[in-house]
């Protein structure tokens, strides 16, 4: 098993919350909305405790990682802090993602345990490398609490590990230290939880802004409220659950944030705190929230991985706002520091662009197993001395001293609230043997940023490899990676320089999405033309036919609550984005439109 030894100072998390056990041990710590199950705070500190016996059994010591694969849930909290309770570290995994890549993470991460759910215990057994142990988290409840130990982990003692998409077609671990969370949750200026504030759990587990949703909660008193994802229920029922499970704080990735913004400005108006990050915000639909029902804060947080989830926020209001071109990605968190660079680390001057790193105790140790990549990425500031990341984002200072997002100096992009190596996909498509090259783009923005693939075959075959590559690739990585289009090149497009024209393969594809559609195969049919006309502003563009479906054309299920949700308001009809993602034609899905409005 992978440990780290490093001396601890400060208050560790569990320590936090067993502060708020002691003053308020009734109060609910977890709530689960859809199956009404529930814990207190000394309910839910003596059930992890009980776990970490188990994992102590399971001859974890500290500094161990186990690794975690649950959804949001009630059992997800009492996994987490059931290993921190142990004084070890959790490793949040996909549940989404395809169980070759969840293996090679728990092999990369030396992890020997694994926690899952009671049915999946078998069919994860059968995926992980010899010598893991699988185990659910146990279910019974006492009233006695456990003799976990009394020495709680902090300072620089790992309280967790988050895997990302790596260059190298490896992903890499981020270890993050107690200290780092400490300066998250202790003390917030961005997003103040109260005590009896009830936070809703929407994120990815595998996401690190889970880190919030859960230890802001846990450490202020507050009320951890697991949430459907926004695909398995309709636009209206997701808003209403807001409203009745009273929602007063809320992190969201930024293209969830645009699809209910587009949708249902108000449904954020009962709310204290509404947090987005993970890409650039839409200036539009933050306008259209403000003026609709806005909640009391509207922050756009911003942060890399290595810096634990939250770096700068800047609180959105129509004042802030006022003559915006975009917005900000705005100031430092509590306790942490920007520093803008040029390429050899040294300050540029207010208003010049250079590279946003990033120092203070929110940084991560480092990356797990990998010293030659910490080195590179975790450096020391020459004018200040100061250990900092090196974030590859190019920002500029503006004026009060704001920070405004430039872009990436590299091809590392973000889809969804994910961060995605764009080469780590390339590497993996090459590695299958189908094709001699592959070229991976974004292409688009917001929700309706989507990737697209432009593929060079193996030589010696006249196949096309897209159908192949697709189902090789949906084996090895997780969704968000697989590109949406596929683009087969007769021969390789070559720039001035002799190297691949990626601008010359993108034009391709523009020139592709602007063909007219072959025929109109809607004009006797008014739903079927209403349909394709939602589809075509949504996703915009018009190239397709009643034929296709809606992955086929580049949808996702972000895309599919706008589909869902503007289909509704049309017609009266009760429709989940699950109909539109799984319907198998256009055609299909307005047959299923004209049998519910009848």
């Amino acid at each position: 098993m992978n440990s780290f030894s490093a001396p601890a100072s400060g208050k560790g998390i569990a320590t936090l919350v067993e502060e708020w056990v002691k003053r308020r041990p009734e109060t609910c710590a977890v709530r689960e909305p859809v199956t009404g199950r529930s814990m207190n705070y000394r309910e839910l500190w003596q059930h992890a405790g009980r776990l970490a016996e188990v994992l102590m059994a399971q001859d974890v010591r500290p500094g161990d990682l186990v690794a975690v694969d649950l959804p949001r849930s009630l059992d997800l909290v009492v996994a987490f802090l059931g290993v921190v309770r142990a004084r070890a570290a959790y490793l949040p995994l996909d549940v989404h993602a395809p169980a070759e890549r969840i293996a090679d993470i728990v092999e990369e991460s030396g992890s020997r345990v694994l926690i899952c759910a009671p049915q999946a215990e078998a069919g994860r057994q059968a995926i992980l490398p010899s010598g893991v142990r699988v185990f659910s988290v146990p279910q019974e409840r006492g009233e006695t609490d456990s003799t976990a130990p009394m020495e709680a982990a902090a300072g620089e003692d790992p309280i967790y590990v988050t895997y990302t998409s790596g260059s190298t077609g490896r992903p890499k671990g981020v270890v993050i230290p107690h200290r780092a969370v400490n300066r998250l949750v202790v003390e917030p200026n961005y997003c103040t939880i109260d005590p009896g504030d009830r936070v809703a759990n929407t994120c990815n587990p595998a996401f690190d802004v889970t880190t919030c949703e859960i230890w802001s909660t846990l450490t202020s008193g507050g009320t951890i409220v697991p949430f459907p994802l926004l695909t398995d229920v309709t636009m209206n029922a997701w808003a209403d659950l807001v409203r009745t499970e009273e929602i007063t704080t809320m992190f969201l990735t930024t293209s969830l944030f645009h699809t209910v913004a587009w949708e249902r400005p108000d449904a954020f108006g009962s709310m204290k705190n509404l947090v987005v990050g993970g890409e650039q915000l839409d200036l539009a639909a933050v306008r259209r929230v403000l003026a609709a029902r806005p909640p009391a804060r509207l922050v756009n947080g911003y942060g890399p991985t290595e810096a634990t989830a939250f770096a700068t926020f800047f609180a959105c209001t129509t004042e802030s706002l006022a003559g915006a071109e975009r917005i900000p990605i705005g100031y430092p968190l509590q306790k942490t520091t920007v520093h803008v660079v040029d390429e050899d680390l040294n300050p540029v001057p207010a208003g010049e662009s250079g590279e946003l790193c990033l120092g203070g105790p929110g940084v991560a140790t480092g990356y797990l197993n990998r010293p030659e990549l910490t080195a590179e990425r975790f450096v020391i500031a020459p004018s200040t001395g100061e250990r900092v990341y090196r974030t590859g984002d190019l920002v500029r200072e503006v004026a009060g001293g704001v920070l405004e997002m430039l872009g990436r100096k590299d091809r590392q992009i973000k889809l969804r609230g994910f961060r995605i190596e764009l080469e780590e996909i390339e590497r993996v498509a090459v590695s299958t043997g189908l094709v001699d090259a592959a070229f991976v783009e974004k292409v688009g923005e917001g929700a309706s940023a989507e990737l697209v693939a432009f593929l060079l075959p193996a030589k010696g075959t006249d196949e096309d490899p897209t159908d192949a590559l697709a189902g090789e690739l949906t084996a090895k990585l997780p969704g968000y990676m697989i590109p949406a289009h596929w683009h087969v090149l007769p021969e390789l497009p070559v720039g001035a320089t002799g190297k691949a024209d990626r601008a010359r393969m993108l034009a391709l594809f523009a020139e592709a999405g602007r063909d007219e559609p072959a025929g109109d195969d809607s004009s006797d049919d008014p739903v079927l033309s209403q349909v394709k006309g939602i589809l075509r502003d949504v996703l915009g563009r018009s190239n397709f036919s009643a034929a296709d479906n809606f992955l086929d054309i580049g949808g996702n299920s972000v895309l599919a609550v706008q589909v869902a949700s503007r289909i509704q308001q049309r017609y009266a009809v009760p429709l989940e984005p699950a109909d539109v993602l799984l319907a198998e034609s256009f055609d299909a899905l307005a047959v299923h439109v004209r049998t519910a409005a009848s």
